[in-house]
């Protein structure tokens, strides 16, 4: 039980860290994103008047399987998609506590390849 605390603390102390460098504005919104073993969800969020401007994730996709990369690409051209609808080009990639690989890094290439920049 005390491995469990001491990795759901670490788990966040990298996630505060993260967080601490990373702000989203109304011209550069913050995309924040959270992963379980079954989906992906992403979130498109202005720091500054505290608004989710737009999301996707792969159980709002209604995807079979949303814990693998090509799920996690798919969630990322969904919100690269609304993100053009809501006039965005510039974004703050906020990783949260995960590395920067597998469907993270997937996530982040689809948003690329949709024309967001960060």
């Amino acid at each position: 039980m005390n491995r469990l605390k001491t990795l759901a603390k670490r788990r966040k102390v990298r996630a505060f860290r993260v967080r601490n460098r990373v702000r989203g504005t109304d011209l550069r919104p913050r995309v924040s994103v959270y992963r379980t073993n079954l989906h992906i969800y992403v979130q498109m969020i202005d720091d500054e008047s505290g608004r989710t401007l737009c999301e996707a994730s792969s159980l709002a996709m209604k995807l079979p399987q949303g814990g693998n990369v090509e799920a996690a690409t798919k969630v990322g051209d969904e919100l690269g998609r609304k993100a053009k609808d809501v006039n965005v080009e510039r974004i703050a990639f906020d990783r949260g506590s995960y590395r920067y690989h597998g469907r993270v890094k997937a996530l982040a290439d689809a948003l690329r390849s949709a024309g967001l920049k960060f």
